[in-house]
């Protein structure tokens, strides 16, 4: 699956800071923020980082993904920006390499 019927929602978490999650058509959560942003377009500029809107300015271009293994001896990636900040990851761990690299592709990984 592509990710192109996803449903992206920039939302406010309970510190009243904004967040973004990926939802896929089943709505289970497929990609999220790592962190909280004060301000809306914040959280939705490193959306689109992910893929969000066809991230139409290529953000995230030259970012570093890592496929690492877990405390679970599972699968899981993040993704981090030139600056050293991790800008994404995983929001769960997969048993097979392929299905973490197949999520990574769609939140963004060449």
């Amino acid at each position: 699956m592509d990710g192109s019927n996803d449903r992206w929602e920039v939302y406010k978490d309970a510190r009243n800071e904004f967040r973004w999650r990926r939802m896929a058509r089943n709505g289970k959560i497929v990609g999220k923020s790592c962190e909280s942003y004060k301000k809306r377009p914040d959280a939705a500029l490193n959306a689109q980082r992910h893929g969000m809107d066809g991230n139409p300015n290529g953000l995230g271009a030259s970012d570093k993904w890592d496929i690492y293994t877990d405390k679970k001896d599972e699968f899981r990636w993040r993704r981090t920006a030139t600056n050293g900040e991790i800008t994404g990851a995983a929001s769960e761990s997969y048993k097979a390499r392929a299905d973490c690299e197949a999520n990574a592709r769609r939140n963004g990984m060449g």
